[in-house]
């Protein structure tokens, strides 16, 4: 392990020599160099000052996920720093939410600009009273870079309320055609309000194993992972999927692979079947173009191709679950665009990377009534100002371009570490940046988090076995 920890600090030390190093503004206004010339560590992690903040935190809310406490005035392009001095290496960014580096100058010019101040200091409620360039700030950022063929998009918060609001857009979309034109009737009305039937129908949503969609009730009853995240939480009886278990390297088990694949799909198309007879009809599936939480788990195209076929032909939505893998983690702005879809996703939700949450969705899920997609602020202006910079900085620096360079550099040292040490490091798997790999067990994986961010690089960990790299 200690050998691993030492070549995996070597190989990842030298992934800043093939990037390209900016400039940051400092708060008295001078440009500094955005990184330093690599990790700097003075106290074990967490240190002193780290244990006792963590110690006044815990005091007024439970705080036993907390690592470290960081300086974010400190911390700057691809290093955070600790409250104690030290310097890590970050490939881990927040849980995949920093899209191009701390305190990134262009993000400092955003936030500092004058014209910008009001998008800042006030915080409207968006589906009341939206600022006069709001259309023109939505143009200028998310739509710029909206998934190919989709031009309708719905800004939210966090990543759970963008999926929680795109399934209620699948659900209103499907009861809409459903009614074939028609307005609900009285009973629907006023049964819905006591959450009865027929106002309030057993509709359902297919999901998947291992899949992570959110904490919030609805994304949570798509959400498969660990039992922290659902004990004592009443979700609905939704139908459940297996998601394909792809065996690595995938060169070399491509027909055990395919199998698995047409398992799986048969899988849903049975359970499609099930649900409807059951007075439960499914009116959309949902997705991760990479099951993250879970695993980082794969399928192929013709898998993704082969749930997009289901859907049309059973007149039920497609919505992908693009939280943790756009932005440009994979090498494409949104890692569907790998699959080659026949037609677009209906929904394709998205935040982390993006800085606001959100969902972009096809004609036939808008909304019919006001309302219906609704919440105080809907969103946030100054994270669209914010946006706007990143996806500018993103497009003029051809940040996809590197990230598949970079990507490509880290796979071939990660594939020589495996080859080398077969029987701690497996099944390494990744799409650009987006990147894991398994140790034997939990044990040892969570030594080597320790031992490495020890050393200067912060990583992540990834259901039972793995590390993941953002």
């Amino acid at each position: 392990m200690a050998l691993i920890c030492r070549c995996l600090h070597q190989r990842l030390g030298s992934i800043q020599s093939i990037g390209v190093k900016c400039l940051s503004t400092s708060a008295v206004g001078k440009l500094d160099p955005l990184e330093p010339d690599g990790p700097k560590v003075e106290t074990t992690i967490p240190g002193p000052k780290s244990k006792e903040l963590l110690k006044q935190l815990d005091a007024i809310q439970q705080a036993g996920s907390v690592q470290f406490f960081t300086d974010y005035v400190k911390s700057q392009g691809n290093y955070i720093a600790d409250v104690d001095g030290n310097v890590l290496l970050d490939v881990y960014t927040q849980i995949a939410s920093v899209p191009i580096g701390y305190n990134h100058p262009k993000l400092v010019e955003a936030a500092k600009d004058q014209k910008n101040m009001s998008c800042f200091i006030n915080r409207p409620a968006l589906g009341l009273n939206p600022p006069h360039d709001w259309t023109e700030k939505l143009k200028a950022s998310l739509l710029s870079v909206a998934p190919p063929g989709l031009n309708q998009v719905q800004t939210m918060m966090c990543g759970a309320c963008s999926v929680e609001h795109g399934l209620k857009a699948l659900f209103s979309a499907y009861m809409v055609k459903q009614r074939k034109g028609q307005p609900p009737t009285e009973e629907e009305m006023v049964s819905c309000i006591n959450n009865l039937s027929p106002g309030n129908k057993p509709l359902s949503i297919l999901s998947f194993k291992r899949a992570l969609h959110g904490r919030t009730m609805g994304a949570l009853a798509c959400t498969h992972t660990t039992p922290t995240l659902k004990l004592d939480m009443p979700t609905p009886d939704w139908p459940v999927a297996t998601f394909p278990a792809l065996k690595f390297p995938l060169e070399d088990n491509v027909r055990e692979n395919k199998e698995a694949e047409k398992r799986c799909l048969a899988e849903v198309r049975d359970l499609l079947e099930t649900w409807n007879k059951k007075g439960k009809p499914v009116v959309g599936i949902i997705t991760e173009p990479i099951q993250a939480e879970g695993g980082d788990n794969y399928a192929s195209a013709e898998f993704f191709q082969g749930l997009q076929d289901i859907c049309k032909e059973n007149d039920i939505g497609f919505m992908i679950d693009e939280v943790q893998t756009g932005c440009g983690a994979t090498g494409k702005f949104w890692a569907h665009e790998h699959f080659n879809l026949r037609e677009p996703p209906d929904i394709v939700a998205f935040s982390k990377k993006m800085l606001t949450g959100g969902f972009y969705f096809s004609n036939w899920c808008r909304p019919d009534k006001p309302f219906k997609i609704f919440n105080t602020w809907v969103g946030d202006p100054s994270k669209m100002v914010l946006l706007e910079a990143v996806v500018n900085v993103i497009k003029e620096q051809n940040l996809l371009s590197n990230v598949v360079t970079t990507g490509d550099y880290m796979m071939s040292e990660l594939k020589q570490l495996q080859k080398k040490y077969p029987g701690l490091l497996t099944n390494l798997r990744g799409l650009g940046t987006f990147i894991a790999v398994d140790l034997p067990d939990a044990s040892k994986r969570d030594k080597l988090l320790r031992d490495i961010r020890n050393k200067g690089i912060n990583m992540g960990s990834l259901w039972d076995q793995s590390v993941r790299f953002r």
